[in-house]
């Protein structure tokens, strides 16, 4: 797409997008009777108008049926996640009886490498990205220690080439190859919580597959963020928040994801607890775990119905959007004009202030771009922030801006650029 600095050119964009009016379904940060333009749901997703309709829905049927909820009313809490799971496959490309609402995220991520994570002989060595988020550098180091292990020497972290910002697939390749019989798991985040770099997630299943090796991967910045396929590219697990792309509340429930060639295995272990005990025979509160079939053999405690409720919200705003193939294009669409205007700013302003380490290949990012600012960057970002522009703060050194196809349009775009070139002529003094 040809892109224009142009307020009539984004205003023509936005009349043509099919999904303009699920704009209408979200709310906005408002101060002073203004709206924000809001460009963080990298790290927390706007409220759905239809999330008090649905916890109140369940405060109803809590006040009304009490205990009789579980097995009562439209949606007994008993069955509640079996249309979320329905609901949430296509976001990550899974077969429903492959994934499961539960608990969150990094709880998630250590049960699942109870199951995964098996050290034996000499197999033993976990291969994850360099500055991956602390929340996983902190349970990958925990599991490590918990099996007896050192974390210096059993974790191999693999970072950019000196002079790079981002990873390049045939060096993550290279490193499980030449570690090979060594590595028990590799486990990589989707996308890069502070670059954006959307990682070759099948060309990696696949590398450590090769190599004999467990393939997991946190999708928190990923899920309803671009398209998925875990199914078919055969991940072995995989766990995410749904409370930034997916729109479900602060804190809100995790998923997982298990790929089927695992439900056959009875000697996988797992941390049990009575929700996942088999549904049939739940209630003869009998001895001897015997896990629900699938995914839900995972779950530990019983159903968290409010998070559910305000994840079911925003997954029906997924289904009628057509889960991921249409937000796609109108993803690549905004987080190109954003690039484009970044780089008009640099050529008005007449140097590099901003440079741009989320990765210009549209395959390689989601809806976020990281932004060195490479003078003044948290003077600028504040006055984004005093001038309506809310996107994120990463130190030392970058603004995250994030346009999510949901609710952010070409106009937001267009005027965020608008903003960002006064504020930063004003700063640095440029003419």
């Amino acid at each position: 797409m040809d892109f224009k600095n142009d307020l009539s050119f984004a205003t023509r964009l936005d009349e043509a997008d099919k999904l303009k009016d699920f704009r209408t379904k979200f709310l906005f940060p408002n101060t002073a009777d203004k709206n924000f333009i809001y460009l963080c749901g990298n790290s927390l997703g706007l409220q759905p108008k239809a999330a008090k309709e649905v916890l109140n829905q369940q405060l109803d049927n809590w006040a009304n049926l009490a205990v009789e909820g579980w097995f009562d009313g439209d949606q007994p809490w008993m069955f509640y996640h079996k249309d979320l799971k329905r609901l949430m496959a296509p976001i990550v490309g899974a077969k429903p009886e492959e994934v499961c609402p539960l608990n969150t995220l990094t709880v998630n991520l250590h049960l699942l490498m109870v199951s995964f994570y098996q050290p034996k002989g000499k197999r033993v060595k976990i291969i994850m990205e360099g500055g991956a988020f602390p929340s996983d550098q902190y349970a990958v180091e925990s599991q490590v220690r918990f099996h007896g292990l050192i974390p210096s020497e059993t974790i191999i972290e693999v970072f950019p080439r000196q002079g790079e910002e981002t990873l390049r697939t045939e060096d993550i390749i290279n490193v499980i190859n030449s570690h090979g019989s060594e590595i028990a798991l590799v486990l990589f985040g989707g996308i890069n919580y502070y670059t954006g770099q959307w990682y070759d997630m099948k060309a990696i299943t696949e590398a450590g597959h090769k190599v004999g090796a467990i393939v997991g991967w946190d999708l928190a910045h990923a899920a309803g963020n671009v398209p998925l396929a875990l199914h078919n590219w055969e991940v072995d697990f995989a766990c995410w928040c749904s409370y930034k792309y997916q729109n479900a509340g602060p804190g809100g429930i995790s998923g997982i994801f298990v790929h089927q060639k695992h439900f056959d295995n009875t000697e996988i272990n797992r941390f049990a607890g009575w929700w996942g005990y088999s549904e049939e025979k739940r209630f003869k509160m009998e001895k001897g775990f015997v896990p629900e079939p699938g995914a839900d053999g995972w779950q530990v405690s019983c159903t968290q119905v409010m998070p559910m409720a305000l994840y079911h919200a925003s997954l029906k705003i997924f289904e009628q959007a057509g889960f991921i193939s249409e937000l796609r294009n109108k993803s690549i669409g905004l987080t190109g004009y954003l690039e484009f205007l970044i780089n008009e700013i640099n050529n008005e302003i007449g140097f590099i202030q901003y440079n741009i380490i989320t990765p210009t290949n549209v395959e390689d990012r989601g809806a976020q771009l990281s932004i060195v600012a490479t003078r003044n960057g948290k003077q600028i970002f504040d006055a984004l922030v005093a001038n309506y522009v809310l996107g994120d703060w990463r130190e030392p050194d970058v603004i995250r801006l994030s346009p999510v196809p949901l609710y952010n349009s070409f106009t937001d775009i267009y005027h965020t650029g608008k903003v960002l070139l006064a504020v930063s002529k004003n700063i640095l003094n440029v003419d």
